[in-house]
């Protein structure tokens, strides 16, 4: 994929340069069906407002144009069967339309069409078409984000060089390099336990959270919203809890759910969202949500921390 124009459904190509052109796309810049948890008011007029929830996408490509030298017309509709049959597991469907550039949904093919008239014994077909349906709606940037925190830790501050044997203190020292002054060290720098993440698109997006040990019960805070995240184990050095905020799962090192190990500070998984970027003079501006990673009182071990893996949606 390099230019506008393109669509990609796994290894597949479509558009310029390839020998299929399309005319039309639709539902893929459409708002997805909603379904809406709107209820009657039964003393008054209206309805009392419920949650809107989006179906999932339907993609199609029609007017789809099949061009080839009449000995390799085969081969290139070979391609197109190939690379549209039914799977188990959604590919990546990647579409770039105009200067904004391309959007990632996930998805299947279900419904092909390759008609077979008189131009197909010379190399041209019209009229073809191509139907994915996206289970999740949203569709993602391409790049996936990724910021790490770990556990609180205050600064080691000015060193005075006291003596074990005296108690005295001999003084700082004014480090130089390079025959220039470096200034006062200060030791390490602290750390907060905080991170910033951003969501740069137009829908709440779910990221994927990683908790390493060595810690016991990890927790990452919305500072935004209070939802907090927290789990009621222990976690060894090299242990890896991950908490799949879109599937709702806890599992520990990839294999052993440790979803009942969540406490009753604990929000359902699902819920935990990063917010969406807000439209201010018809300008979508990312929208930053601060976070704190913490754990149990007396887990303190510098090596603990938490990663986010995400991507800005967009409806």
């Amino acid at each position: 994929m390099t230019r506008p124009g393109h669509i990609q459904y796994g290894p597949l190509l479509l558009g310029p340069g390839t020998p299929y052109r399309w005319k039309t796309l639709s539902g893929w810049g459409d708002l997805p069906g909603l379904d809406s948890g709107t209820v009657a008011r039964s003393d008054a007029h209206g309805s009392f407002p419920g949650r809107l929830l989006a179906q999932a996408r339907t993609v199609t490509v029609e007017g789809l144009m099949i061009r080839a030298p009449r000995g390799s017309i085969g081969a290139a509709v070979g391609a197109l069967e190939a690379g549209t049959v039914p799977v188990e597991d959604e590919l990546p469907l990647v579409v770039w339309l105009d200067e904004r550039g391309p959007l990632l949904a996930y998805a299947r093919a279900t419904r092909r069409l390759i008609p077979t008239g008189p131009g197909y014994r010379v190399g041209s077909i019209q009229e073809a078409a191509v139907e994915w349906e996206a289970t999740d709606p949203r569709r993602y940037e391409l790049v996936e984000r990724s910021d790490s925190a770990r556990l609180p830790m205050p600064e080691q501050g000015l060193d005075w060089h006291t003596s074990a044997e005296t108690g005295t203190d001999t003084g700082l020292d004014w480090h130089t390099g390079a025959g220039a002054d470096g200034g006062l060290a200060f030791g390490e720098p602290g750390r907060t336990g905080a991170l910033s993440v951003m969501n740069a698109g137009s829908a709440a997006t779910h990221p994927l959270i990683e908790f390493r040990g060595p810690v016991v019960r990890p927790s990452l805070t919305n500072l935004a919203t209070g939802d907090v995240l927290e789990y009621d184990l222990p976690l060894a050095a090299g242990d890896v809890l991950t908490v799949d905020t879109r599937a709702g799962t806890v599992t520990l090192n990839e294999t052993a759910s440790r979803l009942s190990t969540a406490t009753a500070r604990s929000v359902p998984e699902q819920t935990w969202t990063l917010a969406p970027g807000e439209l201010v003079g018809g300008v979508l501006m990312p929208t930053t949500t601060p976070l704190i990673f913490r754990a149990a009182p007396g887990s303190t071990d510098p090596a603990a921390s938490v990663t986010l893996r995400w991507r800005s949606a967009y409806f």
